[in-house]
């Protein structure tokens, strides 16, 4: 046999262990709503912030290896879930003036890469849209670590927080105040405390 053959042969074999490693490591984790808060707060009349969160989300994370570096991740969050503890105040933001949740009923992410920087510390970067308006934003996440709950089921926390100026996503309502400043702030300010959960899979 040729040294070229058995060249090409064990080239082969290698690509097929490690895609055959790489897919046995693959893990698919979903968000456990009873123990996330996807939360905003945003400045009032330049003297303090009002916070909200959304009530209904879903979301999932595909991980590649024994960590999440890039791991992928899509996320939705049900526009009409929002709740900002005043009924007024959420009607307001479900209106065209905001979030317009008529014509646009979700706020998504789609991760494009999540790259770790430092022991437990990461970077997110990806597709963030509300209404029709898609950004490249990215975020900073905080890795809290894995274990196995007493069910047998893998789970894991993150603390995800950004940034994003309001006005990029053509939410511009505001109000002059007679001191010359805003009603809203442009910031809103995004801090989600997600969990994560792998099911154990059950017997064949």
């Amino acid at each position: 046999m040729k040294k070229s053959s058995i060249f090409k042969g064990a080239l082969i074999f290698a690509i097929f262990l490690v895609s055959t490693t790489t897919y046995a490591n693959t893990k698919t984790w979903t968000i456990d709503a009873s123990h996330t808060k996807i939360q905003f707060s945003v400045a009032h009349m330049m003297i303090s912030s009002v916070t909200g969160d959304f009530k209904i989300f879903d979301g999932q994370a595909i991980s590649k290896g024994d960590d999440f570096t890039d791991c992928e991740v899509e996320f939705s969050a049900d526009v009409n879930s929002i709740d900002t503890d005043d009924e007024k105040r959420d009607g307001h933001l479900k209106s065209p003036d905001f979030l317009n949740a008529k014509e646009y009923p979700k706020i998504t992410f789609k991760s494009k890469s999540f790259k770790k920087v430092a022991d437990n510390i990461y970077k997110v970067t990806g597709d963030f849209t509300i209404r029709d308006v898609t950004k490249s934003k990215e975020f900073d996440v905080i890795y809290g670590g894995t274990i196995t709950d007493p069910w047998g089921n893998e789970r894991s926390g993150f603390k995800l927080t950004g940034r994003i100026n309001r006005f990029d996503y053509n939410l511009k309502w505001n109000k002059l105040l007679e001191t010359g400043g805003l009603m809203v702030g442009k910031t809103v300010t995004i801090t989600c405390n997600v969990e994560l959960i792998r099911k154990k899979d059950k017997p064949e």
